[in-house]
């Protein structure tokens, strides 16, 4: 659910109440339950990019595997257009949900078979979805280069993986996605993988993307300059649980949990909206009841030990914080 008051339009995709834990078990260990996604509730329209947020293990990737059909959540709603997919598509999804959710991997050398030429990472998705039939095919391939801005496109369509740059190699994955004309594209730490000189390209990329094909966009990813530049709305993850959401420009310039702003505090600079790398927030043991980020936080209150705070309004954002009183008909978690 959304600080933000919304219309009764429906959104293009919604997560509601997703929840989703896997088993945990070592040699020393008594098998237990890790939860990777709790209560997580998020909507994206049509030309909005939305980024999550949050340090390595906050349940980020976990969220992008679920939002793909990947893997199925214990329980809750991913709704296309309105429609809950997992009611009509129980067990797997269907080629239909996959050609209007895309994803670009974190590695752009990994998602892509060295042994087979640019063109035919573009020219297999065309043909598979119905896209483009084999007599225009390859001229298909070379628009899709052009609009990643690898020109002339001529010159690529017959190279391999491995004879590109990194950036190039994120921008053929990037056509790759949108060869088959997605409504969303999942973005799963894009430019991390990539030197610091080029990750702006990829950002501005994305979104032109965004604002010429009204594609929804959601980015994964550790920084939030990066998520600043790119995205609408923030939300913020902390172990499967979104602590924070709202603007990005208020999430990132007047943080409200004391988790988000041990995030922005660990950017060189959070006033350049430019990419850059992040430091992990401060260590500490995690709470097993309670607050989970009591045991982190420098603003811990007798409440944080012993109850899970609910989301409230604050500034128009969404924050789970004992910090702050839960107004009248605010609703729980």
């Amino acid at each position: 659910m959304q600080a933000d008051v919304k219309s009764s339009r429906v959104s293009l995709l919604e997560l509601s109440g997703i929840h989703k834990s896997f088993s945990s078990s070592g040699l020393l260990a008594k098998a237990g339950s890790v939860v990777a996604a709790r209560d997580v509730s998020f909507q994206i329209d049509r030309g909005e990019a939305v980024a999550l947020v949050g340090e390595s293990g906050s349940g980020k990737s976990t969220v992008a595997r679920l939002l793909l059909r990947l893997e199925a959540p214990d329980s809750g709603a991913i709704r296309l257009d309105g429609e809950d997919v997992l009611a009509r598509e129980p067990r797997r999804a269907s080629l239909g949900y996959r050609r209007r959710v895309q994803m670009v991997f974190q590695d752009p050398f990994g998602s892509l078979n060295p042994a087979h030429t640019v063109g035919y990472h573009l020219i297999r998705p065309l043909l598979r979805h119905g896209r483009a039939d084999s007599a225009e095919v390859r001229r298909r391939a070379l628009a899709l280069l052009q609009t990643v801005g690898l020109e002339p496109a001529a010159e690529f369509v017959d190279r391999r993986p491995y004879e590109l740059s990194g950036g190039q190699r994120q921008r053929v994955a990037i056509a790759r996605a949108l060869a088959v004309d997605p409504d969303v594209l999942v973005a799963d730490e894009p430019t991390s993988m990539l030197d610091v000189s080029i990750r702006m390209g990829i950002l501005k990329l994305l979104v032109q993307l965004k604002r010429e094909r009204k594609l929804a966009i959601l980015l994964i990813t550790h920084d939030l300059a990066s998520a600043r530049y790119l995205a609408e709305r923030i939300l913020v993850l902390f172990r499967g649980r979104i602590v924070e959401e709202g603007r990005s420009a208020a999430v990132v310039g007047a943080p409200a949990h004391p988790y988000t702003r041990a995030l922005v505090a660990a950017i060189a600079d959070a006033r350049e909206v430019q990419p850059s790398e992040t430091r992990p927030a401060p260590a500490g043991g995690e709470a097993t009841q309670g607050c989970p980020f009591a045991a982190r936080c420098p603003d811990v209150l007798d409440a944080c030990a012993t109850t899970d705070p609910a989301p409230r309004l604050v500034d128009g954002r969404r924050v789970r914080c004992h910090l702050y009183p839960q107004g009248p008909g605010e609703l729980g978690s």
